[in-house]
């Protein structure tokens, strides 16, 4: 009896591409039955077990009882990331309204760290809205802008601010955004290896990738190949995992989640 297909929630931001590439272009493209889901989606089609395994926000690990995560492997942030953007019209201090995008999750507690824990200010007000950046701005005094608008945000009359260059500065760890988590009842077996496969093949394959989305975004080439090999990194090294912990402590001491539960990884033959 042949396999039943794992149901995998897949997030079709431009960071995430490389990781799904070899199973959405290249020779795994039957693998898998694909959702594609916004992070905020991921996680809850994770929750309900309408997917096996999904690329959640990795806040929704704390939040999610029962996940294991795929080793090594993930979308992390060295330094400055580039789609993760704090704009504001006013200066930092000014700060009291924030229009959040409702799709996101982990951004918005990293936000709520970085503006109460490290910038002190604690009386500012968070609104999520559809990921609209002239409207999120023509209502409130800044924005969180993540994903693929983020890399078109026009910089000359705002004051910007990239959350994983941020965290860098505050801690001087990396920052990682998501990482691959399975169901408890899901049994990947050998397919565990196409996660790694397919990473393998996108970062092989930056210059289709950039091509491709270039002329779906409307980014240059030049600036996507850049973006996922200067500001990316799809690793869970040590210094990426020493960055999730810390994130994961924060968030629990300042209410964002309910616990601080360390990384269990999916056993990988």
């Amino acid at each position: 009896m042949s396999r039943k297909k794992l149901r995998v929630s897949f997030i079709e931001y431009l960071n995430s591409v490389p990781l799904g590439w070899g199973f959405l272009n290249g020779p795994y493209q039957d693998a898998f039955d694909i959702l594609f889901d916004v992070p905020s989606q991921c996680a809850r089609h994770l929750s309900t077990g309408e997917a096996d395994v999904g690329l959640i926000p990795v806040i929704e690990y704390q939040r999610i009882p029962g996940l294991s995560v795929l080793p090594d492997i993930a979308i992390a942030s060295k330094r400055e990331v580039k789609s993760v953007l704090f704009v504001s019209k006013k200066p930092l201090t000014e700060v009291s309204s924030v229009a959040v995008d409702s799709s996101s999750r982990t951004s918005v507690a990293l936000l709520k760290i970085l503006l109460g824990k490290f910038h002190g200010l604690d009386s500012v007000t968070y609104h999520e809205t559809s990921p609209d950046p002239e409207q999120m701005l023509e209502f409130h005094d800044a924005a969180l802008i993540i994903g693929n608008p983020a890399l078109k945000v026009r910089r000359d009359s705002l004051n910007v601010y990239d959350l994983a260059a941020e965290w860098n500065r505050f801690t001087g760890l990396p920052f990682v955004f998501a990482v691959w988590a399975v169901r408890s009842a899901a049994d990947l077996g050998e397919q565990a290896q196409i996660f790694y496969q397919s990473r393998k093949q996108g970062l092989q394959e930056i210059d289709p990738i950039a091509s491709v989305y270039s002329k779906k975004l409307g980014v240059a080439a030049g600036e996507i190949r850049e973006y996922i090999l200067e500001n990316l990194n799809y690793s869970l090294d040590q210094d990426n995992l020493r960055g999730l912990q810390t994130f994961f402590d924060t968030a629990a001491e300042m209410g964002l989640t309910d616990s601080s539960r360390s990384l269990q990884f999916y056993p990988v033959g």
